[in-house]
């Protein structure tokens, strides 16, 4: 009885969202694949194809964490998560009687279960999740993400940014968030990251800096000539169109964090001037929240290394009593130390007395080191620094 009391006490309401089921010949990228295979080929290799609780290591530990530590059933935190991890989910809350069935081992042939395991889902951020979106509700409180801020489309109405598209397969609808308005499509999920506790550790809207380029042109690349579709609808040909990539590129790929933050070094006295500049129009780091910089330096006499240190950006999370924890759990945070979009940070640095120069390093890790031993992260791909740019300073 204890343990049920704790359980309702707990267990946030979640906001039932319009469903609109897709029909199955629909459901999967590979359906897609015999008009536009390329599309679906780069999309594969991409994290929204990975946005599944089987496919992503840290989204499947963080859901775990938070399922035991909330006292929650682990299937009632990955239909919270689904809002925008898989939001064609086709039960979006749960409650107080399905956490009884669950703790009892009864929920096997729940909706629930069924939502949670069909094909549908599997594939996390694919073709009828973005491409079935017909309205975006910019209105609507920010907590309101993901699935709650859109309305679908009737299944085989695909929306996309040509107002002349065609398709024997399916209805095409123009919509200006796949064209000239896209940061309101990425907005919708990339927004008001929040703990349980309504802790905003991120908001990647609020501290967006919009200039002439919008989230795609870096996400998706440059507009370039090719072919959106292989049908013959032109005079027998496939029609050549304007496209982007659908790679969606982020800080996971080594090249886009190449020379994304620039580095100015300086000496004032005995003091080293250390300048982060960040020319994107979204802080660095940004999204998760316990991504990390790393400012790794070294003096040097000559050509000998006699010193070395590391300056760490990110942010610790705590719990409410008091212990570290991941964002999602926290009540408090740390101040935040990333570089603001459009602007720099100084770090003043006390040089070394038999220094005659210093080098500078600057590292990108997606997972502090805190966070990933909480989680328990066993994947390269989570400790490993990728180097965003370097300088060297003589000094005096």
């Amino acid at each position: 009885m204890k343990f049920l009391l704790i359980i309702f006490l707990t267990l946030g309401s979640l906001f039932g969202a319009k469903i609109v089921k897709v029909d199955e010949k629909f459901q999967t990228s590979q359906s897609c694949k015999a008009c536009h295979m390329h599309i679906v080929n780069e999309w594969e290799g991409s994290w929204h194809a990975k946005s599944h609780y089987q496919n992503d290591e840290y989204f499947k530990a963080t859901i775990d964490y938070v399922s035991r530590k909330s006292r929650k059933s682990i299937n009632s935190v990955k239909v919270q998560c689904a809002t925008c991890h898989n939001p064609r989910i086709s039960v979006t809350s749960t409650g107080l009687d399905y956490e009884i069935d669950a703790v009892m081992g009864l929920d096997k042939g729940s909706k629930v279960n069924k939502a949670l395991q069909s094909e549908a889902i599997s594939e996390g951020i694919n073709c009828v999740v973005c491409h079935n979106i017909d309205k975006i509700h910019e209105n609507k409180d920010e907590s309101q993400r993901g699935i709650n801020r859109v309305e679908w489309t009737k299944s085989g109405h695909m929306t996309g940014p040509y107002d002349d598209a065609k398709s024997p397969y399916h209805k095409v609808k123009h919509r200006d968030f796949m064209d000239k308005k896209s940061d309101k499509l990425c907005f919708v999920c990339h927004a008001n990251d929040s703990a349980i506790g309504g802790m905003v550790f991120t908001n990647m809207e609020e501290e967006y800096k919009k200039d002439e380029m919008g989230c795609v042109d870096c996400h998706m690349g440059p507009k370039k000539m090719g072919v959106a579709a292989s049908l013959p609808v032109d005079h027998g040909a496939t029609k050549k169109r304007m496209i982007r990539s659908h790679k969606f590129e982020g800080a996971n790929v080594a090249s886009m964090l190449k020379d994304s933050l620039n580095l100015k070094l300086s000496q004032e006295n005995e003091n080293i001037l250390i300048t982060i500049f960040n020319p994107q129009p979204h802080n660095v780091p940004s999204g998760f929240g316990s991504r990390e910089l790393i400012l790794e330096l070294t003096h040097k006499k000559g050509s000998e290394n006699i010193a070395t240190q590391e300056v760490s950006f990110t942010r610790h999370y705590t719990s409410k009593r008091g212990k570290p924890t991941i964002p999602h759990l926290a009540v408090e945070a740390t101040k935040d130390t990333s570089i603001p979009a459009k602007a720099k940070k100084v770090i003043k640095i006390l040089k070394h007395k038999d220094a005659s120069s210093m080098n500078v390093k600057l590292y990108y890790r997606l997972v502090n080191d805190e966070t990933r031993k909480i989680l328990k992260l066993k994947g390269d791909a989570w400790s490993q620094k990728t180097l965003i740019t370097s300088k060297t300073l003589k000094l005096q």
